[in-house]
């Protein structure tokens, strides 16, 4: 293991128990103030095709953003990951009906089943802005994830097959901010971090 690696790993639990210690109304309070930036944001407002997250309980609640882009007639499309792999695909989903009725991973995530039918977001014609969850962040766009990298993984084939590549905004608890965390070659930094303070 890597000296990246150990310190990733040590980090990944020092922000775990931090946000498992944040009350569900402090989770809430941040998720509101995160989603008001994200709705009032150039980059969404002018965005056509955008990719959100579907939020787990540690992360910045998704829902209000994904029903309000729904509501205004953008396309959106959410991740459906292979649990099995570092596979992860952005597919469309059309209407919060459809959203609802989704089955829930083991990871307590709705998507919809890896044998299922549906148009991805690259084969489709790309996206303008992908929303992105993660465990921690610095202001200038570092980005540590989970350890899977589905996220790194995913935006590096965007880079490659779109001339003009998505914006990516990453939503984040105050606590998850960071001064510095470790990154190597495979981190894709994002261009936003978005935060409730």
């Amino acid at each position: 293991m890597n000296v990246s690696k150990i310190a990733k790993a040590a980090l990944r639990k020092e922000v775990k128990a931090k946000l498992n210690s944040l009350s569900a109304e402090e989770k809430a309070r941040q998720s509101k103030a995160v989603q008001e930036k994200v709705v009032q944001h150039e980059g969404y407002k002018k965005s056509q095709r955008l990719s959100i997250f579907l939020s787990m309980n540690d992360e910045i609640q998704t829902e209000f953003i994904l029903q309000h882009a729904l509501d205004t007639g953008k396309t959106c499309f959410i991740p459906r990951y292979d649990s099995k792999s570092t596979y992860m695909d952005m597919v469309r989903l059309h209407s919060w009906e459809e959203y609802e009725s989704l089955p829930l991973t083991k990871w307590q995530i709705k998507q919809p089943p890896l044998d299922k039918q549906c148009e991805t977001a690259l084969s489709s014609g790309g996206l303008d802005l992908i929303l992105i969850p993660g465990l921690a962040f610095t202001k200038e766009g570092h980005r540590m994830g989970r350890g899977r990298g589905y996220y790194d993984t995913f935006l590096t084939k965007c880079q490659n097959s779109q001339t003009i590549p998505p914006i990516t905004i990453a939503l984040a608890f105050s606590e998850q901010i960071l001064p510095e965390i470790p990154v190597d070659g495979t981190d894709v930094p994002i261009d936003i971090v978005l935060s409730a303070d």
